[in-house]
């Protein structure tokens, strides 16, 4: 599959990403603001919801498409919904089957597109599961061993590879030691392939202080990885930070970008314009692809008609199909 996936984003590249998977469910009616399992609560409560939005992706021409378990675990799933290690380890994996069903449908319904997108399987930092805002400090990790968080994220990364997910995609990382035991991790299962993208503090530094240059050198040692990058930040800073490692990207790894909407969150009113003046993804995407970017996308308030836009900067609406990449 390692060869097969490099190929496909060297023949259909920039490959497109879809955007926040939460914001499309909140369009659509559903309530996961402030839920300690997030979006993967509906994985369980409400299924229907969530291949509704994956097809939105599909519609606006996501090449890639992510699981709704970017909160979910193990644990998390036998506390807040009362179910067994077995059941917790079922709804998992369920998240990826309801992504591959999704583009099986949309593959069905839009036979003309001759596209078969891939389905990402989300894994979000520990700082996620703690529901405290830490993904975007990384402060944890200081009290925590590499094995500690080996150990932690293990069972979420087995059930993905398990279901058959295309790639995983470990996101919004804050630190350096939780990027290394992902990587030390990934090694176990050594059939898959994978992203890393980090949030960062400003156009220099991740979430945790450590500059991104050492963590895309981190990120070179892997050879399962096909991307480095960052998400969850404002597109204001992407470039800079591109731009610091630029000298530092390896021959076989591309940059993977999916910020904000350029947006700031307050945990008392919400979302709020933001203070730095950025322009919005589609616009920026250009920049992005001139350094190096081979796969684009959006997270938090970017939305299925924002990836239209992103879509339509890149590729157009007459450019030639991608080429089907079916599952091995």
């Amino acid at each position: 599959m390692g060869s097969r996936l490099r190929q496909y984003m060297y023949d259909n590249g920039p490959l497109i990403l879809d955007g926040g998977l939460a914001t499309q469910l909140e369009a659509q009616g559903c309530h996961i603001q402030g839920d300690p399992l997030w979006n993967a609560r509906l994985l369980h409560t409400n299924p229907q919801a969530i291949r509704d939005a994956h097809y939105r992706f599909l519609l606006s021409g996501a090449d890639v498409i992510s699981t709704a378990t970017y909160q979910a675990s193990i644990t998390g799933f036998i506390n807040h919904l009362d179910l067994s290690s077995e059941g917790a380890r079922e709804l998992l994996m369920s998240g990826v089957r309801l992504a591959k069903e999704t583009v099986e449908r949309f593959v069905s319904d839009s036979p003309a597109e001759q596209r078969y997108s891939l389905v990402a399987g989300s894994v979000g930092p520990y700082g996620a599961f703690l529901h405290d805002g830490s993904e975007y400090t990384g402060a944890y990790a200081k009290e925590m061993t590499t094995e500690t968080l080996k150990v932690w994220h293990r069972p979420q990364i087995d059930c993905l590879a398990a279901a058959g997910v295309d790639l995983i995609a470990f996101e919004t990382i804050p630190s350096i030691k939780e990027a290394e035991a992902l990587l030390e991790l990934l090694k176990e299962f050594p059939n898959s392939k994978a992203w890393l993208s980090f949030s960062c503090k400003d156009g220099r530094c991740i979430s945790d202080g450590n500059p991104f240059t050492d963590a895309v050198q981190i990120a070179n040692r892997s050879r399962q990885l096909v991307a480095v990058g960052v998400n969850c930040c404002s597109p204001a800073i992407v470039e800079p930070l591109l731009d610091s490692a630029r000298h530092l990207l390896g021959p076989d790894m591309s940059w993977v970008v999916y910020p904000n909407s350029g947006e700031e969150w307050d945990n008392e009113q919400g979302w709020l314009p933001s203070r730095q003046t950025s322009a919005p993804v589609p616009e920026l995407s250009h920049t992005w692809v001139k350094q190096g970017a081979a796969l684009i996308g959006g997270c938090c308030r970017v939305s299925p008609t924002h990836i239209a836009e992103l879509k339509q900067q890149l590729k157009g609406s007459c450019t030639s199909p991608a080429t089907p990449l079916r599952p091995v």
